[in-house]
């Protein structure tokens, strides 16, 4: 469990940036050169190297270089931790709101 958590908290941590966002957005319609997904932002190719290497070192993204380009591939299944992790929380919370909703009924109803 403590390697899961320390698992989603990179995977979070990765995700908290918008421009690694944005890559991993990219990426879900499929694979791009790091040219090309560079393109899209304002800022110089090695800072934008350091965001595709935070993405590839918490396994949200691949690399394989063909030839002379290098070329990025989402880990879609890296995602389902975040999924998972999300779906979690909305039971837990779906819960809680359904025992408010329970406790607000029986409390008008008995006051009726």
């Amino acid at each position: 469990m403590e390697q899961l958590s320390a698992e989603l908290d990179g995977v979070l941590a990765a995700l908290a940036d918008p421009t690694r966002r944005a890559v991993v957005h990219h990426l879900g319609r499929g694979s791009a050169s790091v040219g090309d997904l560079a393109r899209e932002f304002p800022i110089t190719l090695p800072s934008f190297m350091k965001h595709v290497r935070t993405l590839e070192s918490h396994g949200l993204i691949r690399t394989v270089k063909r030839g002379r380009v290098r070329h990025c591939v989402l880990n879609r299944e890296r995602l389902a931790l975040v999924d998972g992790w999300l779906a979690e929380q909305r039971r837990t919370w779906e819960a809680h709101t359904d025992r408010l909703e329970q406790f607000v009924t029986e409390t008008e109803e008995n006051h009726r």
